[in-house]
Formats: structure tokens, sequence, C-alpha cells
């Protein structure tokens, strides 16, 4: 039975530890929190899961909290005008139903699995030195603890990293008693409100430790009105600005949240990073490879909703090497290939979220605008998210854009 340690316990590192298990590897999992510290402790992101991501969580049978979280089954997109009101404003239709599960729920419920199948579960903050010494007794490590010492053993891939810092500071609330949706009361959606030349407001329905919450999350534009929250300790003050600042640029998503509290003391989160492209390939020094997983090889900034489906696209594709390698040895070369592999699918959502954080070009915005009139253009632009390779054929090039619109404004109405 071949060994294999994974080193992280996220949406990737657990994902994957889950699913060798039930291929009849000996799976050792390193965290640096027991499921209880991980349950209790401070939310750790946001998160909308789409379509194939949540399937290949199905084809795991690991989806434990399905029926019990909100169906997300739109996106909607608003673009505030100067004087705060709304200049465009639709909401299109996902062909399969999103799904948000607070992460601290999710990962702790998994962690118990794991140890529960009868996975070892190994509560310790890995260095490198440890990982050296576990190289020689594992035949494969996969790094998936997107922070701290062990990410700088993969170098910047400035080929693929187009920013060298942060384009967002970020900031996120959970929180109970946001009033109904009255443009769409009848199903759920996740909500991008775009304030030009500030930033963006993504509201989202999840399921949290106390039951159905929704998620207000603020990514401002470094150094202009909505990046403030650094240094903010307490919860209550965080909310505070959240909703000023929704009052101020973003006051018919305000309207609903007069009575909000939040969920929990640890329902708050700010910070930032770059984000950036790595070599997957990790170098001990005692000469073991470790290969990378997830965000430690691919971390794009969560404007467009990518950081936990790729995350599960990346642990099933890896899954799918490492079983497809038989007996084989886990070298470099192949290494290499399961990372390419995965950037295949990666590359796009890369692209994409790469693109949204600069100033849209005039035919994005007519694309937006168009999708308040053609409904067929808002549900394309929304299943979007879950497919991102899609946005090649209509969303990049002008004339692209253009032709698609022609087409779609042309085509007969049902």
């Amino acid at each position: 039975m071949r060994k294999i340690l994974v080193v992280g316990a996220g949406q990737s590192g657990l994902q994957l530890a889950l699913g060798l298990q039930s291929q009849g590897y000996e799976v050792t999992l390193m965290s640096n929190r027991t499921a209880d510290e991980i349950r209790s402790g401070r939310v750790m992101s946001t998160q909308c899961m789409f379509h194939t991501a949540l399937q290949h969580e199905r084809d795991l049978g690991i989806t434990f909290w399905e029926t019990q979280a909100p169906r997300i089954e739109g996106v909607g997109v608003s673009v505030a005008a100067p004087d705060a009101s709304r200049a465009i404003d639709w909401v299109g239709k996902l062909d399969g139903y999103a799904q948000s599960v607070d992460q601290r729920v999710k990962m702790a419920g998994w962690m118990e699995t794991f140890a529960q199948r009868g996975g070892q579960l190994v509560i310790h903050g890995a260095a490198v030195s440890d990982l050296d010494f576990f190289s020689r007794t594992y035949d494969l490590v996969l790094v998936s603890a997107g922070k701290g010492e062990l990410v700088s053993m993969f170098g910047r891939d400035a080929s693929r990293s187009p920013y060298s810092e942060p384009q967002r500071a970020l900031a996120v609330s959970y929180v109970h008693g946001l009033g109904p949706r009255p443009e769409h009361p009848e199903f759920d959606a996740v909500r991008c409100n775009l304030v030009p030349g500030v930033g963006e407001l993504f509201v989202m329905p999840t399921l949290t430790t106390s039951g159905r919450a929704d998620i207000l999350f603020w990514e401002g534009i470094p150094g202009g009105p909505l990046d403030v929250f650094q240094g903010v300790k307490d919860p209550a003050e965080h909310l505070s600005l959240t909703l000023e600042l929704m009052e101020k640029f973003t006051p018919w998503e305000y309207a609903r949240a007069t009575r909000v509290e939040l969920t929990d003391a640890g329902g708050t989160l700010a910070g930032r990073y770059a984000p950036t492209v790595r070599n997957p390939i990790g170098r001990l020094p005692g000469g073991g490879l470790v290969l990378g997983v997830a965000d430690v090889v691919v971390a794009n900034d969560p404007i467009t909703g990518q950081g936990s489906n790729s995350a599960s696209k990346c642990a099933a594709s890896y899954l799918a090497s490492i079983v497809e390698r038989g007996e084989k040895p886990f070298d470099e070369t192949w290494m290499q290939a399961t990372f390419d592999r995965y950037w295949d699918t990666a590359q796009h959502a890369t692209k994409w979220t790469n693109a949204m954080l600069g100033v849209p070009p005039e035919h994005v915005l007519q694309l937006i605008g168009a999708a308040g009139q053609l409904q067929p253009v808002a549900d394309r632009f929304a299943n979007g998210f879950n497919n991102p390779a899609d946005f090649e054929d209509f969303f990049y090039d002008p004339d692209r854009t253009g032709a698609y619109l022609a087409e779609v404004a042309d085509a007969p109405r049902a």
C-alpha cells in the first residue's frame, strides 16, 4: 500500500486526503489545528462552490451539508452610478445550483470523517525540516498549506503572475438578519456589486456554525475609500465599517442590512495578498521533492469566487493522476505533468480573475450592460463562474464580444 502525506487541511488537502483514502492509499494528514479549534475559530474565507466543484465532492460522497446549505440559483451583477444609484442591475440563472458552506463547518467535519475512516491525523504545524524527514518515509508528499514557511519552497512563476502586489484589500463579515432581496425573493443568488474606481461588494447566502447566514464581502482597491480595515481588531467595529461603506456606495444593499448582526465573534476577516502562480515542485534541503497543491501553486484573488472551486478541481485532478500512476514512482517528471494537467483548467480561472482586477475595457462594459437587456447573456456570464474557460469565446476579444452580442440580439425570442 502506497503511503502519502498531505500537509494542510483546507478544501484541497482534505478533499484529496479523503479521495486517496477511498482508493485504498495509506494517508497521513497534517493540520496545525484540531477540528474543534477550526470549528470554534475565526472564519477562514468566503466560498461559493459552483456545480463542477460540488460534483467532485458528490463523487466522493462528502457533500454532508447539501440539504442544509442554501441553494444558490443565480449570479447577479449591479453597477453603481456616480450618484450611488444602480446604473446596471441583472441576474443570470445557473444551470446547476451553487452552495456555500462555512469552511469552519466543512473542514472540521471532513477532518473528523477522515479520522473516523482510519486515516492518520497529525496535529502539528509542519516546517521544511519536518518535510525533509517525511520525504524519505512517504512515497509522495503533497503540500496544500497555502500560507507560511512551506510556500517559500515554491518559486514564483513570473510569466504567469502579472501582479507583484495585492490588487484588493479584503474584508469579510458573516451576518444574520439580512432582509429579503426584493428583486428576486423566490430564489437565492450571489450578488456582485461593482463600484467603478472603488471596488466590489459581494453578498452571498451561506451555511455557518449557527445555521443559515449571509456573507458581506468588500474588495477595495488599495489606498481607496474601502481600504480601511487594516488594524481593525474589534469585530463590532469591522461590521460597523462594512455597513457605513454599504450605505455610502451600495445603498440598495444597505437597505436590507439595517438589522444585521455578526453570526459570532469569529465572523470577520480582513487581509490582502498578491495573486501568484508558483512553480509546482518544492525542493527540500535533503534532496527530496514535494508537490504543491491548489493555493500553494495557483493563488487567485477572490474577486471571481474561484478559490474553493479551483481547490476542488485541483484535488480531483491530482487524485486522478495519482491513481493512474499505479506503482510507478512519483518522480519530478510525473509531478510536473500532474500540475500541467491541472493548469489546463486552472489557467482559465487565473486569466479571468486577473482581467477582472483591472479597469474593464469598453467591450466588457458593453457586455455587462447588454446582460441587463438580453437574458441569455446574463445566464452565460453567470455560468462562467462554474466554467471560466467559456469566457475565451466571448469576453476577452472585442470582435468576439461584438459578434456574440449581435448573434444573441438577432436570435428569435422563445
